[in-house]
């Protein structure tokens, strides 16, 4: 027994030595999809852009610490930082009592609510998850929205890898709407010029905040401390101000 405790602290020492490594060489991986706009995904140039590389960007540099972007699906980009792939997720991770039991998270720097969205054309009164049963809902695979949607029983729930295949699908009539943050919808519609629109909103705000391992707490202190200067010189308004045109961080 006393052997195995040994082991087990040693595996500790070196999943904490391994992520503090990084640090110490002043790069901070960040964890995100790379495929989710308006919040992380690349631009025309094949350049990371979004709301989140923004704020992932100026966290780092309150920290003193360059940048290193680690792209992934979202279906594993938990276990990804359990596994030390990176730091830090900022990718609109959902603070959830689940999550909360095997990660840490920052205090939050954004609020939003799930949104159902419908083709533009559709005049289906679809303002609760309850009107959704027998229908073919788009989701993220392991995301909030879909436990949200396999919660509420009766909906046919489709997976996909991103946002973008299953708006797509969408609109050219494959699902009968999906289900993803009201942030994203308007930007969608329009980047994209994709004939959807935001139908229900179907709960109170929740909080988004970075995500980091637990055993990191001196780093999420750091992460905090930078989040209130942003917000205190006015870095996190503009931010905000660019990508939706309001203060996102207010409920």
């Amino acid at each position: 027994m006393r052997h195995q405790r040994t082991l087990m602290i040693a595996a500790l020492a070196l999943i904490t030595s391994a992520s503090a490594a990084t640090l110490e060489k002043g790069v901070l991986k960040i964890g995100m999809e790379g495929t989710y706009p308006p919040f992380t995904y690349k631009d025309e140039q094949n350049q990371l852009v979004g709301f989140d590389v923004d704020i992932a960007k100026a966290v780092a540099a309150k920290l003193g610490l360059k940048t290193e972007f680690v792209l992934t699906e979202w279906s594993g980009i938990l276990a990804g930082l359990q596994a030390n792939k990176y730091d830090v997720i900022v990718n609109q991770v959902g603070v959830t009592a689940e999550r909360q039991k095997s990660i840490a998270f920052s205090t939050p720097y954004a609020y939003s609510s799930a949104q159902i969205i419908v083709r533009k054309n559709d005049n289906a009164a679809y303002k609760t998850l309850a009107s959704l049963k027998g229908k073919r809902v788009g989701v993220g695979l392991g995301s909030n929205y879909e436990k949200m949607l396999r919660d509420a029983g009766g909906i046919n729930v489709v997976t996909y890898p991103g946002a973008s295949e299953y708006l797509r699908d969408l609109a050219v009539g494959r699902l009968d709407a999906a289900l993803n943050d009201r942030l994203m919808v308007g930007y969608f519609a329009k980047s994209q010029n994709l004939p959807v629109k935001g139908a229900g909103v179907i709960e109170d705000p929740q909080a988004i905040a970075i995500a980091l391992k637990k055993t990191n707490t001196d780093l999420k202190a750091k992460i905090d401390r930078a989040l209130l200067q942003l917000k205190a010189d006015g870095t996190y308004a503009k931010i905000s101000r660019k990508w939706f045109g309001q203060d996102v961080s207010k409920k």
